[in-house]
């Protein structure tokens, strides 16, 4: 089986070893000159990955940042040629040799993130087909594989860039340790975001003078971020791991509570972490890409993508789907479908057939499994087919009942069904199993037992009265910081506000971490969810 490589417990973004870390990088990063500030936090990414868990590992972004190096110079090299070549100076490498150079760069780098994560996924896949014809055999021996930290992550980002490089749309790296900073930088090799070298690859190498107001605008997403993760995620997994650990003894409304609670336990680890990987960056005066934007407000399930890693729709969108849409076979498939279905219809299924490759691809990158294939990849694919298909007639259903599609009341709707939508993807996500999320949703609609939102009997599934308070005052919290984000940047809200009022703000953030959240002796915070793609 694989195994993804933990970070170690000491050196978690959350706990008092990284924050010792992060403080004297920061006090040395702004006492260097600027022009050596770049080299400093390429030797702090390294050393993190070094003492983060097995040391051995940094041999895998090594390997993919040197392919994707010597890709970029010989795509470079390639250009120059071809200029020379326009101005009858010598011979140029081919467009066909200029694809090799790409293809093989993108196989090297695919390659790794296949043979550690996803070979045992084709293994068990066999295996279980072979139990369904009666075998009673492991045809195939499964492998056991360490996964370094972020190689999904640091793999897309280095693949755009080289694509980027390939159709003379990013500025070649030429410097190795550069690109190796690029690759590796320590806040997103975690959990993201997926970078674009043509947006944010230049910010990390120029010189960045020290700027009170912007170290504290970093501290304070952080800070923010802490609280989504220890004050709400930590305890909402409580709940969760009670449920799902032994679903069979907590049938009905337990199933959809839980599933409800996992949904905000991933939403506020993951987008807490993205608050301390961004707000760690911005202290550095390096800006990343948002990766979330209050998905829990989208409509449908297409804008719940939108707004939901962004980063992740982005590059799927642009180094996946479009590509895909414009091969031959799709090309032909387009044509062909106008002529059979008509030419809005035709064009509408090609894309649909598209957006299956899209969908499968998100999916496996979740993981090797078919959980994630299924509740992060083609559950999804379904529900936008359908959202597109029966739009036009309920559009007209509600034209004729007098409805009006943009009231407050079919939003509140819309946004409620997508909820729960998404909830059904996400207890595919968390089950142990394919086969154990079956169970769950038959569990979940056969049994009616709704008494148990109001005897107590949630207050056994791992969190006392106190903690239950605590948890939904802090999602209260969440909520009204949602709202304001939909009118504005919360921070420069809060920066406009009167000194006394801004202390007041922060420090209550402050307290509540240090007062409410789950760490300390004998506490372990739990890794964020999505550090092991």
């Amino acid at each position: 089986m694989y195994q993804s490589i933990r970070m170690d417990a000491d050196m978690g973004i959350t706990s008092f070893y990284f924050l010792c870390f992060f403080a004297v990088l920061l006090l040395l990063y702004y006492v260097l000159p600027g022009k050596m500030q770049w080299g400093l936090l390429l030797v702090c990414s390294i050393a993190y990955y070094l003492l983060g868990g097995n040391g051995m590992l940094i041999l895998y972004p090594i390997v993919s940042v040197t392919a994707c190096y010597v890709g970029i110079r010989l795509l470079t090299a390639s250009s120059v040629r071809e200029e020379k070549e326009e101005n009858g100076q010598g011979n140029c490498l081919s467009e066909k040799r200029r694809r090799r150079i790409l293809i093989v760069t993108i196989l090297v780098n695919i390659g790794i993130l296949v043979a550690l994560k996803y070979v045992n996924f084709g293994i068990y896949t066999i295996d279980g087909i072979a139990r369904l014809f009666g075998s009673n055999e492991e045809l195939i021996q499964s492998v056991d594989f360490l996964v370094p930290l972020g190689v999904s992550f640091y793999t897309f980002s280095l693949l755009g860039y080289v694509i980027d490089v390939y159709y003379g749309i990013a500025k070649p790296q030429k410097n190795y340790f550069k690109l190796m900073l690029y690759g590796m930088y320590f806040p997103v090799i975690i959990s993201g975001p997926i970078l674009k070298y043509r947006e944010h690859g230049e910010q990390f190498f120029e010189p960045h003078p020290f700027d009170y107001r912007r170290v504290t605008r970093g501290l304070q997403r952080m800070l923010w971020g802490f609280f989504k993760k220890l004050v709400i995620a930590e305890r909402l997994g409580m709940l969760v791991d009670t449920v799902y650990g032994g679903y069979a003894g907590y049938p009905g409304m337990f199933i959809w509570v839980a599933t409800a609670c996992y949904a905000f336990q991933l939403y506020t680890d993951f987008s807490g972490c993205m608050d301390i990987v961004l707000g760690i960056s911005e202290s550095f005066g390096i800006l990343l890409p948002e990766n979330f934007q209050t998905p829990f407000f989208a409509g449908s399930i297409a804008e719940y993508w939108r707004r939901w890693h962004i980063t992740l729709g982005v590059w799927m969108k642009e180094y996946v789907f479009y590509p895909v849409l414009r091969t031959k076979f799709f090309t032909n498939l387009n044509q062909s479908w106008k002529k059979k279905f008509g030419k809005k219809k035709g064009k509408q299924y090609a894309t649909f057939a598209a957006m299956f490759v899209l969908w499968l691809t998100v999916g496996i990158w979740h993981g090797g499994d078919w959980k994630f294939v299924i509740g992060s990849g083609l559950l999804h694919w379904f529900y936008i087919v359908m959202e597109e298909l029966l739009a036009p007639p309920c559009a007209r259903l509600m034209e004729r009942w007098h409805i009006d599609a943009g009231g407050k009341a079919v939003r509140v709707i819309r946004i409620v069904r997508t909820f729960f939508l998404v909830c059904i993807g996400d207890l595919f996500f968390r089950a142990a199993s394919v086969g154990d999320a079956f169970k769950m949703l038959r569990g979940a609609v056969c049994v009616w037992n709704p008494s148990v939102l109001w005897d107590g009997s949630l207050l056994s599934l791992g969190l006392d009265p106190i903690e239950a308070v605590i948890v939904v005052a802090a999602l209260f919290v969440l909520y009204a910081v949602s709202i304001a984000q939909s009118k504005g940047t919360v921070r420069d809200r809060i920066a406009d506000k009167p000194l006394l009022v801004r202390w007041i703000v922060w420090y209550a953030l402050l307290f509540a971490v240090i007062l409410l959240g789950c760490y300390g002796p004998g506490y372990s915070a739990g890794e964020f969810i999505y550090q092991g793609f």
